[in-house]
């Protein structure tokens, strides 16, 4: 692995995904030279250092000497090298190396559900039902929270906003559905917990303690 490759990639994951509020890497030369020693790396950077403060990207390195903090993404490695050797048919070149590798990405994150994630969930619903940070939303000035809950069998959930309750309409078609409700000021979005599918997106209006959703009352024909 080398610098050039490391910037790479991360430029192709942020044209992807967008840009990340922050980092965490170990302290390899490729990363980080804060600890490159002696005169040779003092107060220089390398190119994914100088694309990071570009960005506004915190840089997070971890202890040395102290491989835990990146454990998540090791234990992710295991998985990978466990699959890839349990393959009936090893690859002999480096494309039918990606061919597989682009197999295990999606089976990981789209279909093969999880033990740890709540509702089994797999990682890329869990992954598209969160708020993403980036450097842009580092300001105090709105107020940012995530809280689950669960549809009653009327078709609601209640929101406690400055010391008031108030009641959101979802339908009755989503009555006893486990829901992740993002909140951002007065914008929130209600996502079923499970699929990841987005159920009411609204703008809380202060004036009304019920948030209807529009529709008749009653159950849908």
């Amino acid at each position: 692995m080398t610098g050039p490759i490391v910037l790479a990639s991360f430029r192709e994951t942020v044209a992807q995904r967008g840009i990340p509020a922050s980092t965490l890497t170990d302290n390899g030369m490729v990363f980080t030279t804060r600890l490159s020693g002696g005169n040779r790396g003092a107060g220089t950077r390398n190119g994914f250092e100088h694309e990071l403060r570009k960005l506004g990207v915190t840089q997070k390195n971890s202890r040395p000497n102290h491989p835990t903090t990146c454990g998540k993404v090791e234990r992710f490695q295991q998985t990978l090298k466990k699959w890839l050797a349990a393959q009936p048919e090893q690859p002999s070149t480096i494309a039918e190396l990606q061919a597989l590798l682009d197999r295990f990405v999606d089976e990981y994150n789209h279909r093969r559900p999880h033990r740890s994630l709540e509702h089994r969930a797999t990682p890329a619903t869990v992954y598209t039902s969160r708020p993403k940070a980036t450097p842009g939303d580092r300001s105090h000035d709105t107020h940012h929270r995530v809280r689950r809950d669960r549809v009653d069998k009327a078709g609601k959930i209640t929101l406690r906003y400055q010391g008031r309750l108030y009641s959101i309409g979802i339908g009755r078609t989503h009555a006893r559905t486990h829901v992740i409700v993002h909140v951002q000021d007065l914008h929130i979005r209600i996502i079923d917990a499970a699929t990841g599918e987005l159920l009411r997106e609204l703008v809380l209006d202060t004036s009304k303690r019920y948030q209807g959703t529009g529709r008749p009352p009653g159950p849908t024909r």
